[in-house]
């Protein structure tokens, strides 16, 4: 299955190397495209193929995965339209906040629109940990499992509507940057109480893989596990509810909220 990803940023690389890492396709079906050879020069070392131009990149795949910026999808979609053949090829689109018929109306050509999935993983794809949304929209069932297999081994994902999409990008895309500002407040913490920084940083980082590991092994509500650890009269709940009066839950939920206003 060639697989095509126009766009080599942060997101379009991270999603190339995970995918080359997982080993459903092999990494010389993936070529990976880039306005300048400096960002794709670190490719090679992962047997992905690399070329500056989307044209040439889109022509040969299976699949072709849209992973720039929103504000520049349209142009790529007018850079590589008359060389996509939607009689086999699958379009994935990872841009957000993009509605499915504001991205058919610009792929339409000839009366035609393109078996069409929204994917949004987050960048632990990398290293095969992403929590990656997987959203049908114009996609038959055998295109929608293609692209569902392509993406096992890079983590967790999970078929969605599309409505769900931006709940989605909070929880698991932005929510890995809110997760890493937890790690980074707690190392602060740490440091005040009395370990150097990269301790302080190796101690969260465990605490918070070890928290993740104890919810998804035991398939419990994290209330279940906070139970177990906080004593009556003890250290844990006074730090808990100290945390609430500083509105710890209520900054989390806003933060996403916000996300998808």
């Amino acid at each position: 299955m060639k697989t095509a990803i126009i766009g080599a940023g942060n997101m379009g690389g991270a999603t190339a190397i995970g995918l080359a890492k997982a080993g459903i396709i092999q990494p010389s079906d993936i070529t990976v495209t880039a306005k300048h050879q400096s960002t794709l020069d670190k490719f090679s070392a992962y047997g992905i193929n690399s070329t500056l131009d989307n044209v040439e990149a889109a022509k040969g795949a299976d699949i072709v995965m849209l992973v720039v910026k929103p504000w520049f999808i349209q142009g790529v979609i007018e850079q590589i339209k008359d060389t996509l053949d939607y009689d086999r090829q699958t379009v994935v689109c990872m841009a957000a906040g993009i509605p499915s018929g504001t991205m058919l109306e610009w792929l339409s050509k000839d009366g035609k629109t393109p078996e069409l999935v929204y994917v949004i993983p987050n960048t632990a794809i990398e290293i095969l940990e992403s929590m990656t949304f997987i959203a049908p929209v114009s996609a038959s069932d055998k295109a929608t499992q293609e692209v569902v297999s392509l993406f096992e081994g890079t983590g967790t994902s999970m078929v969605v509507t599309e409505k769900q999409l931006s709940a989605g990008t909070a929880l698991a895309s932005c929510g890995i940057a809110f997760a890493m500002r937890y790690i980074r407040a707690a190392a602060e913490g740490g440091v005040e109480l009395g370990f150097y920084p990269k301790d302080a940083v190796k101690v969260v980082c465990q605490t918070v893989k070890g928290a993740a590991s104890l919810i998804t092994e035991h398939g419990s509500h994290p209330e279940v596990e906070i139970d177990k650890v906080t004593t009556p009269g003890g250290i844990t709940i006074k730090g808990l509810n100290q945390m609430e009066k500083d509105g710890f839950t209520n900054a989390v939920i806003d933060g996403l909220k916000a996300c998808v206003k």
